[in-house]
């Protein structure tokens, strides 16, 4: 043993927002907490303890429509990443049914990044 610590596994959250839905920034406020405790809640306790630990590192991204948010979350499923689609009840901006964001993780940096790295923030 050399006496030197084991590196720290990296966590982060990624929630990834509508385009085209152009909510307001109060509204999108509230779906995107949604997001990260919906898809917080998902994730295994061991990697839910890493990721506070290491100060609950979160980015807001962003894409064209409800095709994309579909695509990223079949690939977290692939991934076996914590994952969680937002449906709205439709009570103020958007009809009820509404699916406006997607939390992926927390997760290992890595493995977030292979799904999300493309994206723009928001």
């Amino acid at each position: 043993m050399t006496g030197r610590a084991e590196p720290m596994t990296e966590y982060k959250q990624c929630i990834i927002v509508r385009d085209d839905l152009k909510l307001s920034k109060g509204k999108l406020a509230v779906q995107v907490a949604h997001a990260a405790l919906s898809s917080y809640e998902c994730a295994g306790v061991r990697v839910r303890e890493g990721w506070k630990e290491g100060g609950q590192k979160k980015v807001v991204l962003r894409v064209p429509g409800l095709k994309d948010l579909f695509e990223l979350k079949e690939l977290a499923r692939r991934q076996g990443l914590p994952s969680m689609l937002i449906t709205d009840a439709g009570l103020t901006e958007v009809p009820p049914g509404t699916i406006t964001v997607l939390g992926i993780g927390p997760a290992e940096v890595g493995e977030l990044d292979k799904i999300t790295g493309h994206l723009k923030l928001l």
